[in-house]
């Protein structure tokens, strides 16, 4: 996405009165090689102290303020936000921004829709969690075209998630089942458990007191294996659904009958 914004921003017509391309809007690019990023902290928005008995610490810059460009290319706005501006505005913001322009209007909603959407834009990839970067992953193979022969395995995605984000996240892996895909993933949640196809529960317990697979099959059918703690504590959010839908069965499942050992 980073590069459409920076190809957004070289067709501003301010950027083209300096005759600026692409390359100036990127961190990474040296002004001796056209691009503008600020040379005292080499774009980071940081620089590193060295403590001598101490480990070293990192400092906001004190040219940029943290901007990582030179002013030169800060004066060029889009709808009048830098791209320093752009770079720390939050996913869900930029959904609402971009939303005239086809491909980033495309990516941002897919990110909001994995419930990425309170992320920057400019966020490091090293500050993300591991769930983080997994949707990251899911949302950018979303924005592609669907072969519907592609197996995405997962683990514990939900991990940090509010259970609003966790709705949005089953909505997502939803729609790549109903693409004909194929989604294994390894969770806790219940409300993810709960809405599989198809449960393979390891255990008894957790460490070197598991692996051992306690039950397979569909969830209402592993609730009824008595051995499967997974199929105890998902019964009675079954049984709650199944209340607050009038009785209807949730979906059709798939598959043959539980299997206990």
């Amino acid at each position: 996405a980073f590069d459409l914004i920076r190809e957004l921003y070289a067709q501003v017509p301010q950027a083209r009165t300096y005759g600026y391309q692409a390359g100036r809007f990127s961190f990474n690019v040296s002004a001796k090689q056209g691009g503008g990023r600020c040379e005292a902290c080499e774009g980071a928005g940081v620089r590193e102290v060295e403590m001598h008995f101490l480990p070293n610490v990192f400092v906001t810059c004190e040219v940029c303020k943290g901007k990582r460009y030179n002013d030169a290319t800060l004066r060029v706005t889009y709808k009048d936000k830098n791209i320093a501006e752009i770079l720390d505005t939050p996913i869900e913001d930029a959904a609402v921004l971009f939303q005239h322009h086809k491909q980033l209007s495309r990516i941002m909603a897919t990110m909001v829709d994995v419930g990425l959407g309170y992320l920057s834009l400019g966020q490091p990839a090293t500050t993300l969690s591991g769930g983080e970067a997994q949707r990251v992953k899911l949302a950018r193979e979303l924005a592609r075209v669907q072969t519907g022969r592609t197996l995405y395995l997962l683990d514990e995605p939900t991990t940090g998630l509010h259970f609003g984000d966790v709705k949005k996240l089953l909505e997502v892996l939803q729609r790549l089942v109903d693409s004909g895909n194929t989604v294994l993933v390894i969770e806790h949640n219940l409300d993810v458990i709960k809405t599989a196809d198809w449960i393979i529960d390891l255990g008894p317990e957790g460490g070197s007191a598991g692996g051992q697979v306690i039950a397979t099959g569909t969830p209402e059918q592993v609730a009824r294996i008595a051995a499967s703690y997974t199929g105890q504590f998902v019964k009675p959010l079954l049984e709650r659904d199944r209340r607050s839908s009038g009785g209807r069965p949730r979906r059709d499942r798939r598959g043959a009958e539980a299997t206990a050992p």
